[in-house]
């Protein structure tokens, strides 16, 4: 009988492969400590009414390949019924060989819903309403996924202001729902009527008038307070590169006031003021012991037409190509030289930065804390077969691996939690092929334990979770 597409050795190439995904990965909790989750989801307990929902909602992965076949818009982010969305990603999931969405798709259908099957426009409704009844069923909900995957911890991403209302519902769960600080619109001061209206909705959150760049750190300072009492123990940042550039207090001062009285700045005040807030974040990150991650380097809503009609996150985005070595130097270094210098993930999306960021994280351990500067997990377009592999190399030649905090989904879908399988499969199948070509010793026991601590107890050392 012919094996189906997904089955218990996929991706695993060799007996050693086999032996240490199915020995030593498979099964180990899972510590998500990156997605974009909706908190409510989970701790309103959430049933989601099909797979579209469940899916398609929020995924500009697939947004962008059914454009791509395609597919016109109201069957993507339009007006068209669950039923008709997803009969036209079935059609489009055959076209998607050699992308990662084809093997997301059929990981995401084996487990939790025990599906073989292909999709495609003849499976389409009877995948449709087999998955429909599934999720009618007391354990097919948000936490019951959870569950199935023996998630541990879960970090989302939340703003200064957000009132984390959710993740204080959710304490009581089995698991960790916890926030993460995402300060991003803080900063973002190209728009002075976008940027006003943010700074006035925290200075009501944080109970603090914000008339002057001092006031502004003090009402950011109290939030950051608040998310600390709330469990939080990572920051993250989503920018187009490291700010660093020089500046003194007065010109920030001069630039907030005059961003704040509605005035467009200039594009080295603008830099500025990002260098001096990036500062500071990272000064509250240090003096909290929290992780500081930052994704950089994509270029967003490339397509002004469709941004205006959609919004962000719509599937328009892509890699950026920016310099990074002198900046990212120049960042850490300055926190350094005050030993200011906190726990630190770099994510890359462009693959021509890897060994810039691999060898850069090297200037900067100090010895205190294995791997306190980690160069990040395949981001984005690279969180491939491909990416994964490339990432997994680069750190492997100029660091140590054996002290990866490993995977995460960066995910807005419940079913993304299969991609921490297809990590442990992907760095089980290399690990193998090493050990059976003599390039590291053929030692299960050994290799097995690095396994391990890659996939769950670097994650839960490194995060004080």
């Amino acid at each position: 009988m012919e094996k189906p597409f997904i089955h218990e050795d996929f991706l695993l190439e060799t007996k050693a492969a086999r032996q240490l995904f199915h020995e030593y990965a498979d099964g180990m909790p899972i510590i998500d400590y990156h997605c974009h989750l909706a908190p409510k989801d989970i701790a309103e307990d959430r049933k989601f009414d099909n797979l579209s929902q469940l899916w398609l909602d929020g995924d500009h992965y697939k947004w962008r390949v059914m454009r791509t076949n395609g597919i016109d818009e109201k069957f993507i982010t339009g007006s068209a019924s669950d039923w008709a969305k997803f009969e036209k990603w079935a059609e489009t999931v055959p076209y998607t060989l050699r992308n990662p969405l084809y093997h997301w798709t059929h990981l995401e259908l084996k487990k939790p819903f025990g599906i073989s099957k292909l999709l495609d426009s003849e499976t389409a409704r009877e995948i449709f309403d087999k998955t429909k009844a599934k999720l009618q069923q007391a354990e097919f909900t948000a936490r019951g996924i959870l569950k199935y995957w023996n998630v541990e911890v879960v970090c989302t991403t939340d703003d200064p202001v957000d009132s984390l209302e959710y993740h204080i519902q959710a304490q009581s769960s089995p698991f960790k729902l916890l926030p993460t600080w995402r300060p991003d619109k803080a900063m973002d001061v190209a728009n002075p009527e976008v940027y006003n209206e943010y700074i006035n909705h925290l200075a009501e959150v944080a109970e603090t008038e914000i008339l002057t760049y001092s006031s502004l750190l003090e009402a950011l300072r109290k939030r950051h307070d608040y998310f600390a009492q709330n469990g939080c123990k990572l920051s993250d940042h989503g920018i187009e590169e490291f700010y660093a550039n020089d500046f003194t207090q007065n010109e920030i001062d001069n630039i907030f006031r005059k961003v704040r009285s509605g005035n467009q700045l200039v594009e080295a005040e603008i830099r500025k003021f990002k260098s001096a807030m990036l500062f500071e974040f990272a000064i509250m990150d240090h003096e909290k012991g929290w992780v500081q991650q930052f994704h950089y380097g994509a270029l967003r809503n490339n397509n002004a037409q469709m941004f205006q009609q959609l919004g962000p996150d719509s599937g328009y985005d892509s890699m950026g190509d920016h310099e990074i070595a002198n900046s990212l130097s120049k960042f850490l270094n300055r926190l350094e030289k005050t030993k200011q210098l906190t726990k630190t993930i770099i994510y890359n999306i462009n693959p021509k930065d890897n060994d810039v960021i691999a060898t850069m994280a090297g200037n900067f351990q100090d010895g205190t804390i294995p791997g306190k500067i980690q160069f990040g997990a395949g981001w984005w377009f690279l969180d491939q077969k491909q990416g994964i592999e490339d990432q997994l190399n680069t750190l492997s030649n100029h660091g140590l691996l054996s002290h990866f905090v490993g995977m995460l989904t960066d995910s807005r879908s419940f079913l993304s939690f299969s991609r921490h399988e297809y990590f442990r499969r992907i760095l089980c199948n290399m690990l193998g092929h090493d050990m059976e070509k003599g390039l590291i010793p053929n030692d299960l026991e050994m290799v097995g334990k690095m396994v391990q601590y890659i996939c769950y107890y670097n994650a839960k050392r490194y995060f004080n979770f």
